[in-house]
């Protein structure tokens, strides 16, 4: 379901998709905030919402049983909120999207890798809190 987003520049009312990162305005191609939640990714959508995205995408390689996966999930979510509109945040379940896990070399999760123009430029493996995620990207305000 799209979502209503005034342009931040234009202040045109623009419908967004909240599951697709990095939007811009149809008026005047500014970027748009992604809603302040985290994105899932699929090996079918890793190519047009991880490599192809307009902002830096911090992407969380994870799984359903993983103790240490689920206890990150709640800081992804505070980063995904406190980001808004500068990255984005998405989740990749390991088991269910075999194809990019490998591509990414999980070996070990969560592993979260930070992309900047398509390319991984941070690997950070483990449960972390969220000031160490901060340092760790060069987030922090």
């Amino acid at each position: 379901m799209n979502t209503p987003v005034k342009c931040p520049v234009c202040g045109v009312l623009n419908n967004v998709d909240p599951g697709r990162p990095g939007p811009r305005c149809g008026a005047c191609r500014a970027p748009l905030s992604s809603g302040g939640v985290p994105v899932t990714v699929t090996d079918a959508t890793y190519q047009s919402l991880v490599l192809d995205s307009s902002v830096p995408v911090l992407l969380d390689l994870w799984a359903p049983w993983c103790g240490p996966c689920r206890m990150v999930a709640p800081i992804l979510e505070q980063l995904a909120k406190k980001y808004n509109g500068r990255i984005t945040v998405a989740k990749l379940n390991v088991d269910e999207n075999p194809v990019t896990a490998q591509r990414l070399e999980a070996r070990s999760i969560p592993l979260m890798v930070f992309f900047k123009n398509g390319v991984p430029v941070q690997r950070l493996v483990g449960a972390m809190g969220l000031l160490e995620i901060e340092r760790s990207l060069g987030l922090s305000t």
